[in-house]
């Protein structure tokens, strides 16, 4: 199940997540799940386009999560980077479709990036951010607040699933 709370100001859920990142997790209301649905669903196939922009951000505003992409070609536009960006848009797509139990969807994911891989968790946070930067710089009309405020909290889940201990 997703984290759960007691209600904060203006009725907004709040929860809190243990596991690597030991950081509040915010609850998605119903409001905050329906922005981010019609987004994805405005994106359509180019969902993939944005999480390799979010990649390339990633790795050129912060040069330590390069070690992480060791084996791949970062270089803009790569086949390798795109080819990793779909994964990455698959993956979010996956955890937009479970988000009550995203630990259960996201734990070979998980599993994969923070036992075999190592990947620091505070790298899901860092790539949440830059995707939240390239969401805002092609859908400008649609970012207001409410709509950064639910994506956040989304890729914040999404975080939390990913560095939280599986199994």
């Amino acid at each position: 199940m997703r984290p759960r709370g007691g209600e904060g100001r203006g009725g907004e859920g709040r929860g809190r997540a243990g596991g690597a990142l030991g950081s509040a997790v915010m609850a998605l209301s119903a409001g905050d799940e329906a922005l981010v649905r019609a987004l994805w669903r405005k994106m359509g196939s180019n969902v993939g386009v944005y999480t390799t922009e979010a990649l390339e951000r990633i790795v050129l505003a912060f040069p330590s999560t390069r070690i992480y992409f060791a084996p791949l070609d970062l270089s803009p536009g790569s086949m390798q980077l795109r080819a990793h960006g779909k994964k990455v848009a698959a993956a979010l797509s996956v955890a937009l479709g479970h988000l009550d139990d995203l630990p259960d969807a996201l734990s070979a994911l998980s599993d994969l990036h923070t036992r075999q891989l190592r990947v620091d968790p505070t790298s899901f946070q860092l790539l949440g951010h830059c995707l939240l930067l390239t969401l805002a710089r092609h859908y400008p009309g649609d970012f207001s607040p409410a709509m950064h405020r639910a994506l956040h909290r989304f890729l914040t889940h999404v975080a939390w699933a990913l560095a939280s201990p599986c199994g």
